[in-house]
């Protein structure tokens, strides 16, 4: 197996996703670009090969079972391993989100990409992760789905929204689990908070680039081998659950 290291990004084809790729291949990085879009997908590989990125596309949908189980073909097939998971992948499911008048399936449809997506893509990815000397899980996640910031008075944490935000607090619970499960692995599993980054995510209102919401997810990605698990963190350090 090369000694290069191997990286998996989900949701790489554009926004923050797309910066994290960037970021890991200005390493020296192999960078999956997992994307389900298959023209966008090869569009930011080739993007990031003419930046000097050693990046290779993944297809890649989160919610589908053969989709995912083929993607881990595909790293196992090129790699033989994989040292960096990051699930970036995530929908918001529109507006509006009040909690009285929502359907159901808005937030089943939320959930199923931002949280249990996650769950499918990191099992799948598991054994070739075990692999890696120093294998390091980043989920996306975001400062809304803090509890503590969502009940401070005067804590700006946007719209009321009762699929998307509460799927990050979902997802941060799921990655404290991850963690303690993995304890003993040295598989590091953090949550990361990009902050309000301008994106398609949120009509490019975010006061944020790309690549400062990149810049996290990398921290993460990147630890050492006595780095933190089971943790939640933005560019300040760690934010409250």
């Amino acid at each position: 197996m090369s000694e290069q290291t191997i990286a998996l990004v989900t949701g790489a084809n554009k926004g923050i996703g797309y910066e994290i790729a960037v970021g890991l291949g200005a390493l020296g990085w192999r960078v999956g670009v997992g994307a389900r879009d298959e023209e966008r997908r090869e569009t930011a590989v080739a993007k990031l090969r003419a930046a000097g990125v050693d990046a290779f596309g993944v297809p890649l949908d989160v919610t589908d079972d053969a989709s995912v189980t083929g993607a881990a073909g595909l790293i196992e097939e090129s790699a033989g391993r994989l040292d960096v998971l990051v699930n970036n992948a995530g929908i918001t499911g529109g507006v509006p989100q009040m909690p009285t008048t929502v359907g159901p399936a808005t937030v089943r449809t939320v959930v199923e990409t931002n949280v249990i997506g996650v769950i499918r893509v990191t099992n799948a990815m598991l054994p070739l992760l075990r692999r890696s000397a120093s294998p390091r899980i980043v989920n996306m996640s975001s400062g809304v789905g803090s509890l503590t910031r969502q009940t401070t008075p005067g804590s700006d944490t946007g719209p009321i929204s009762v699929a998307y935000t509460p799927s990050k607090t979902f997802l941060n619970a799921v990655t404290v689990q991850y963690a303690k499960e993995l304890r003993d692995t040295g598989i590091l599993v953090n949550a990361a908070c990009p902050g309000y980054c301008a994106t398609d995510l949120n009509g490019f209102r975010g006061v944020r680039t790309p690549e400062q919401g990149a810049a996290v997810a990398i921290r993460l990605s990147t630890l050492p081998d006595d780095g933190p698990s089971g943790g939640f963190f933005d560019d300040e350090g760690v934010v409250p659950w």
